[in-house]
């Protein structure tokens, strides 16, 4: 049914890209939502207020994710084991706690993809051993 040659830096990489486009999407789907919709436009969604400092800060969290995409594939073994695991954390709890302040039913289904992928990032990038051709 499915087959992997082998590759974890491809895998990885492939990994990064099925994050990176949930968080997106998710986030689209948003706008969507009436209330959510609603509160954006106030610049105030929750207890958060969105202002240029928090949209900065959000970009910078929201690039670690896709700076992963080609950093996995391209980066040397060990320094793309570790940076893999430190950043696949990075992301899921960042997510996970997001999940504890609440939200839609579509937000807990992607986080629910978004967390799980993060697990699966972190658990292959620790059982990843090096090969003599990658």
């Amino acid at each position: 049914m499915f087959e992997w040659d082998g590759d974890t830096k491809k895998l990885l990489s492939t990994l990064w890209i099925f994050l990176t486009v949930n968080y997106i999407y998710c986030d689209v789907f948003g706008m969507h939502d009436a209330d959510t919709l609603q509160q954006l436009l106030s610049g105030e969604v929750g207890d958060i207020k969105i202002t240029e400092e928090f949209l900065l800060y959000f970009a910078i969290i929201m690039q670690i994710p896709m700076i992963m995409i080609p950093l996995s594939r391209y980066l040397s073994y060990k320094i793309n084991k570790y940076l893999n695991i430190v950043a696949a954390t990075i992301s899921g709890g960042i997510q996970s706690y997001t999940v504890y302040m609440g939200g839609t039913l579509f937000y807990l289904f992607f986080s629910f993809f978004e967390i799980a992928t993060a697990l699966i990032i972190i658990i292959m990038a620790i059982r990843w051993k090096p090969t003599a051709t990658r």
